[in-house]
């Protein structure tokens, strides 16, 4: 019995982040609206924090998922990516993700 509790708790957490994920977007939305820097850039970051965790909870260590982001970031700037092309954004997250 004690088992089962385990699976549904995980499973509960699962779909908890999964709706704070959700939240966490419809207030960057709202923030994008307002023109809030400040509350822009704590939407983000609530976003970034979710996603990291429910990475987690799914099996996907914190190093795992940087490294599949420093991955997408090169397979982006080999494949042309506009935001490259325009502003070396793809170039500049992938020097701070290294730097960390």
């Amino acid at each position: 019995m004690h088992k089962e509790m385990d699976v549904a708790k995980r499973a509960k957490v699962i779909e908890w982040l999964k709706t704070e994920v959700v939240d966490h977007v419809s207030r960057l939305f709202k923030a994008l609206w307002e023109g809030s820097t400040g509350r822009v850039a704590d939407s983000l970051a609530s976003l970034i924090v979710s996603s990291y965790i429910l990475g987690r909870r799914l099996g996907v260590s914190y190093l795992d998922l940087d490294d599949a982001i420093i991955d997408k970031l090169k397979r982006h700037k080999q494949e042309g990516h506009q935001l490259e092309d325009w502003y070396q954004d793809i170039s500049a997250l992938e020097e701070h993700m290294r730097k960390r």
